[in-house]
């Protein structure tokens, strides 16, 4: 197991961030990135379509409305209030002894969090390799 400490955590999700093209990057409105050290028991439940570790363990939930099903109306119901995109650290941590496997799995969740965000499905992620 790898203890990384906040903000070598919080700098490896900044890092996945930066590596979006910035016209991607651009198109993220009303979504935040949140840390949280275990996922709660309603998150695991939702977590259906989350990145999970091979075992079981949730390491990513994106909740919210994909932009591609966003329609004209979006936001007139529930106001600003925003997508998230979660990303657990303590299964992150639990996932090596090898700091370098754990920072690259912290990236792939990122990206994959991310592709949720812009309507992508588990199968279109798994395809450009952010399993």
């Amino acid at each position: 197991m790898v203890k990384l400490t906040q903000e070598e955590f919080e700098e490896a999700i900044a890092d996945a961030l930066d590596s979006i093209p910035a016209q991607l990057l651009d198109a993220m409105e009303n979504v935040v990135v949140l840390v949280q050290d275990e996922p709660e028991d309603v998150q695991q439940e939702f977590a259906a379509a989350g990145t999970e570790a091979e075992n079981g363990d949730l390491l990513g939930l994106y909740e919210g409305t994909p932009l591609t099903q966003r329609g004209f109306d979006y936001g007139n119901c529930f106001g600003d209030i925003p997508d998230t995109i979660t990303i657990f650290k303590a299964p992150h941590e639990r996932l090596s002894d090898d700091k370098e496997y754990v920072l690259d799995e912290v990236f792939t969740t990122v990206i994959h969090e991310v592709g949720h965000f812009f309507g992508m499905s588990e199968e279109q992620i798994a395809d450009m390799g952010f399993e």
